[in-house]
């Protein structure tokens, strides 16, 4: 026990932006991993659902969302997060931009053969167009946040918007159940993490062939543990009276953004938990492709190819930015909030993706 103070006390007596870049590193080294090994896609998974009526990888993409919603509510109940400081909880409902930014991603991952995420387990695996979409995707991630495409994404979010302020404060289920419900705070977290999490883990579960699927519970349980960790860092490990961290978890499009630029201006830049998330993904898909004799060289099929993989990755990098996140960024750590944004820009991702599927059979972009 004395030996775990003293280290408590030595991560703490870093400064914040040190601690919570080294947890970053080992948590997006540590998904980069289990992504790598267990073949954990959520594009890929929408494509068996597709093509084989395979939902299997689906059901691990819950599981990681159920997961994830126990553990941050949890955390949230003890008090030791307080997630009404997260980008997704906040007091404007933008509902348009979550299902255009949504439909956008989806399309997009389907078009660049994975969401931001995907790819950058590819550029770990020596893929050259996971690293091409990844350039691209940060590229217009940044030119929408703050850059040529802002002005259009400001515009989206302003058209279509519901102040929450007289509907419980924030954009939470939980929120609104206290609001309509008169349930107090934290029997409304509760009720609402039950009414989310328990029928996620029945439609996990009561599957056959999930149950006997074990790389993809161990891949659904270790991402959903993984989104819970990175909240912890960056709401406890990250905790400071004067420069705390921004309260952040898993999201792999406007980091990758950030990387970029921090990778261009490295004197004047700082770093951040978001950024090396994204360089740990690469470096743990990098061992473990290595481990696994799997690390490869490769590159487009041919110029139709490189163009679909470039209009995805904009696609991606434009509608991830809109809507909030990404297959992970809204997908696991939004949800984990309890944040209605979330769902329904969930729901468009996963829509798009199937738009995006049956434009490729009719031959666009083939």
């Amino acid at each position: 026990m004395e030996d775990a103070s003293g280290l408590w006390g030595m991560l703490m007596g870093m400064p914040v932006v040190t601690r919570t870049g080294l947890a970053g590193l080992i948590i997006g080294a540590m998904l980069g991993a289990v992504m790598h090994r267990t073949n954990f896609c959520t594009m890929g998974s929408l494509s068996d659902i597709n093509a084989f009526g395979d939902w299997r990888r689906f059901r691990a993409w819950v599981l990681a969302m159920a997961t994830a919603i126990l553990l941050t509510q949890a955390m949230q109940f003890m008090g030791y997060l307080d997630l009404n400081e997260s980008i997704y909880l906040g007091s404007s409902f933008n509902w348009l931009a979550f299902i255009v930014g949504g439909l956008v991603f989806g399309i997009g991952m389907v078009f660049a053969s994975g969401c931001g995420a995907k790819n950058l387990i590819r550029v770990g695996g020596g893929d050259l167009k996971g690293l091409i979409v990844v350039i691209v995707v940060g590229v217009t991630a940044y030119m929408t946040l703050r850059g040529l495409i802002a002005p259009l994404r400001v515009w989206l979010n302003d058209i279509a918007v519901i102040d929450m302020t007289d509907l419980g404060g924030n954009t939470g289920l939980h929120s609104l159940l206290e609001a309509f419900t008169g349930l107090q705070n934290g029997t409304a977290a509760i009720t609402g993490t039950l009414v989310l999490a328990l029928p996620m883990l029945v439609f996990c579960f009561l599957n056959r062939d999930f149950r006997t699927s074990p790389r993809n519970i161990i891949a659904g349980l270790a991402i959903g543990v993984l989104v819970a960790a990175a909240w912890w860092t960056t709401g406890v490990l990250g905790y400071d009276d004067f420069e705390p961290a921004p309260l952040f978890a898993l999201n792999f499009v406007s980091p990758v953004g950030n990387s970029l630029q921090y990778l261009m201006t490295w004197t004047g830049a700082s770093i951040s938990f978001g950024i090396t998330t994204v360089f740990g993904m690469i470096l743990g898909s990098f061992l473990s492709a290595l481990l696994a004799g799997q690390f490869r060289l490769g590159g487009f099929a041919d110029t139709n190819d490189l163009i679909r993989h470039l209009i995805g990755g904009v696609m991606m990098g434009a509608g991830a930015v809109t809507s909030l996140g990404c297959t992970i960024g809204q997908g696991v750590s939004g949800i984990s909030t309890l944040a209605l944004g979330s769902v329904l820009a969930l729901l468009a991702i996963i829509a798009g993706g199937f738009i995006g599927f049956k434009a490729l059979e009719r031959g666009f972009l083939l």
